[in-house]
């Protein structure tokens, strides 16, 4: 499943504390390796790395997850 996401773009998602905005900074095509974990991504159904809004975190979610805002 495609999403229409792009480095730049700004985002919300669920997380264990509630819900997280941040920017995408990269689209994974291929399968990475990220915090210990290995995460599965393709041109077809990338991965995105977001820099949340408040933190420094970084975290890696499908499109499936994500939630485009202005």
């Amino acid at each position: 499943m495609s999403h229409d996401f792009k480095v730049g773009d700004h985002v919300r998602w669920n997380s264990e504390a509630g819900h997280v905005s941040g920017t995408i900074r990269k689209v994974h095509t291929a399968d990475f390796d990220y915090k210990g974990h290995r995460h599965r991504a393709s041109a077809d159904d990338p991965q995105y790395e977001i820099k949340s809004d408040k933190t420094d975190h970084i975290a890696a979610h499908k499109g499936g997850a994500l939630t485009r805002i202005d």
